[in-house]
């Protein structure tokens, strides 16, 4: 898989998850929304491998990416 085809990938499960959470009524979730949730943890680490990476994506819930936004809110770096 090249890193092109990679990223078109995690754009689509981010957007996928994204969709999982409107369903749910989060209604202004996006995929970048999602993205920087589930990236936020591979500011220390670096990236982990990509089966890894999928996992965060689809085992994401709504309390802990809710849990994000307050902290980035208060962080001022979300919003």
């Amino acid at each position: 898989m090249t890193q092109e085809e990679w990223i078109e990938s995690i754009e689509e499960l981010c957007e996928s998850k994204a969709y999982e959470f409107r369903l749910v009524g989060y209604e202004h979730v996006t995929g970048q929304d999602i993205w920087q949730c589930v990236s936020d943890r591979y500011r220390k680490t670096g990236e982990p491998a990509r089966h890894e990476v999928v996992n965060d994506i689809l085992s994401l819930k709504v309390t802990k990416f809710m849990n994000f936004l307050t902290i980035s809110a208060y962080r001022g770096t979300h919003f």
